[in-house]
């Protein structure tokens, strides 16, 4: 009896310090609900150089809350995905930051239905993505609209809606290259202009770099950015 308590007892401590350890290790924890889900794993993840790296996981049985830890050395772009043998992929992006990121979200619409509160940059990223949105609709307006000019054989609005696509594309691209250079102390910046605007002309990616407060230069966007420019030279 008093061996399998000593068992016992080191196992519990095993746990506790393996459970301490983790918890001194981690500067960023992400937690939240999928509503609906039963059952399921959920992984925080980020991009790696080939492919998209692990920092933790934990599988769900009954209860939807979750609580996911890392330890970030600065702000970057992770995602939560959630695995539940459909044969698809359910992720949500967002930019994270030191300390607590909240996430709560169903499982019908995981994707879609996503509420995120955590960094400054997070809310950052939101505002540009809420108006994205506006421009996402007005084109599938826009496209649906010259599929109707083509179908009835009007060459004239056909031109004339395609010249209007065109515009909408360059007022895009104008409103991302301005909010990046309006908020050039943000991570925010250099991310869009690398994987919102990459095909932009070169004096705008230049103008968003060399408008970058110093740290940000020097944060992992920042230098991402630098040996993207370098390479187009």
């Amino acid at each position: 009896m008093i061996k399998s308590y000593k068992v016992f007892t080191t196992i519990l401590l095993a746990i506790l310090f393996i459970s301490c350890s983790k918890t001194g290790e981690s500067n960023f924890t992400l937690k939240g609900t999928v509503k609906g889900l039963k059952k399921g794993m959920v992984y925080l993840q980020k991009d790696g150089d080939s492919s998209i790296v692990n920092l933790d996981s934990m599988q769900i049985t009954g209860e939807p809350e979750f609580i996911l830890q890392t330890n970030l050395d600065e702000p970057k772009l992770l995602y939560l995905k959630l695995f539940k043998n459909d044969g698809e992929e359910h992720f949500i992006p967002f930019f994270a930051d030191e300390g607590i990121t909240v996430i709560n979200t169903s499982l019908k619409n995981f994707n879609f239905d996503a509420k995120i509160k955590g960094s400054k940059q997070q809310e950052l990223l939101e505002s540009y993505l809420n108006v994205m949105e506006g421009y996402k609709n007005r084109n599938l307006d826009l496209i649906e609209t010259t599929f109707l000019a083509q179908k009835d054989g009007d060459s004239i609005a056909f031109d004339s809606l395609n010249k209007l696509s065109e515009r909408l594309i360059k007022r895009k691209y104008s409103y991302t290259i301005q909010y990046a250079m309006n908020n050039s102390d943000s991570e925010i910046a250099p991310y869009l202009a690398l994987y919102e605007v990459p095909s932009a002309n070169p004096i705008y990616i230049d103008s968003i770099y060399n408008g970058l407060s110093d740290n940000i230069k020097e944060s992992f966007y920042g230098r991402k950015l630098k040996d993207f420019i370098d390479s187009r030279q």
